[in-house]
């Protein structure tokens, strides 16, 4: 059955040459929303998750929400093993894709279908699971005698359609998300939002990171404030959503945005 179990996960990145940067640290502090300190050794670190303890079940559907920096895409990185623990346990049971990064994988040299190999290998399948599905994935990139031309002869748009046809044709057990993902032109982002909104519905487990509160109370029925590294409040999703969403802060971003 697939789960989560965060035991006092820290995840620090070293800053070298940055000792003497006073200054500098602290401006970083204030806008990154990382915390500052020092490591054992004397050197400056920059801590993008701080003591965080968390248990994830199956069923689970988790937004994190939190001004950037404050350790949402970090959190989002451990869970899908890009990043591992400075200190703590972090034990994740289940099939994991993350949808973070869906150009992962990807060579420009090669072609279009040979970069859906390598993009789907990355994800974990298996030889026949790319035969079976390789297809699929070309017919729905729309792409047609363009799979045969380099990923680099590609437009932006092309490129994003590719990247997305590949990396949502599995359904995995725990599905990683930073926002929504949405490309190309009107026709292939509706056929994009059904794909993307069928395997969102099937999977276990949902952790999506995202600045929209529509979208997070629509798909998510638990929300972690993320501050600072550290999991500010975790609850009910309507409870933190009106807590994270109506601080003082907020309101006064919308007040100069004009919103």
């Amino acid at each position: 059955m697939p789960s989560i179990q965060l035991d006092h996960v820290s995840v620090e990145f070293p800053v070298f040459n940055a000792a003497t940067r006073s200054l500098k640290n602290r401006i970083l502090n204030t806008v990154v929303g990382a915390s500052i300190g020092k490591s054992a050794a004397g050197h400056v670190i920059v801590r993008g998750l701080d003591d965080v303890s968390l248990t994830i079940s199956d069923g689970d559907r988790i937004g994190l929400v939190g001004h950037n920096g404050a350790g949402k895409t970090t959190l989002l990185r451990l869970l899908s093993g890009i990043y591992t623990p400075t200190s703590g346990v972090a034990t994740i049971e289940g099939e994991c894709v993350s949808l973070i990064n869906t150009t992962l994988g990807i060579d420009p040299e090669a072609t279009g279908r040979e970069n859906i190999r390598l993009r789907t290998a990355m994800m974990g399948m298996t030889r026949a699971e790319m035969r079976e599905r390789s297809e699929e994935i070309a017919e729905f990139s729309g792409l047609g005698e363009f799979l045969d031309m380099p990923f680099r002869t590609y437009s932006s748009g092309m490129q994003l359609r590719l990247a997305f046809a590949a990396s949502t044709s599995i359904s995995p057990e725990i599905l990683i998300m930073d926002e929504w993902l949405s490309t190309g032109d009107e026709d292939f982002m509706e056929r994009a939002n059904k794909r993307l909104s069928k395997i969102v519905d099937s999977t276990n487990i949902l952790v999506l990171a995202s600045h929209s509160r529509a979208l997070l109370l629509e798909n998510c029925q638990r929300l972690i404030w993320m501050e600072h590294g550290r999991c500010r409040m975790d609850g009910p999703a309507e409870e933190v959503a009106d807590a994270y969403f109506h601080r003082p802060e907020s309101a006064s971003l919308r007040s100069v945005g004009g919103h």
